[in-house]
């Protein structure tokens, strides 16, 4: 099932698949929520706690409605670190061979920041509607 939410904000421009958002330094991003891109939002969010390993993403997310599979973090994961949003730096483990822990990169904070900000501009709109004056 795919669903995308978009809201109507000032300053901003309904397009299909998305809204044109203008960031702090006046570019224009395009953002949508769909259910990959708010599973990016919520690795994004647990990355940027600390550096963490793939299985401790997955162990975070089973907790929750986005329970997700190693086929699906994977992918995701290997796109974020392509689009520079996150890295990762081999550590020795004492359970096995070495691992990947991530972390944020500049542009990965700065994302998870703007995307942080729609969100709530979203949920404030949500909030509000239906509601009598």
């Amino acid at each position: 099932m795919v669903w995308r939410l978009t809201a109507f904000i000032t300053q901003t421009t309904c397009l299909s698949k998305g809204t044109l958002h203008e960031d702090k330094n006046g570019h224009q991003r395009k953002i949508f929520i769909d259910p990959e891109s708010l599973l990016e939002f919520l690795v994004l969010k647990i990355i940027a706690a600390d550096q963490v390993y793939a299985a401790d993403i997955l162990s975070q997310l089973s907790a929750t409605e986005f329970a997700t599979q190693e086929g699906t973090l994977y992918p995701l994961l290997s796109k974020m670190r392509r689009e520079e949003l996150v890295d990762y730096e081999w550590k020795e483990s004492e359970a096995g061979p070495p691992r990947k822990y991530y972390q944020l990169t500049a542009k990965g904070r700065e994302q998870l920041r703007e995307t942080a900000e729609y969100w709530q501009k979203i949920s404030g709109v949500v909030r509000s509607l239906g509601q009598k004056s």
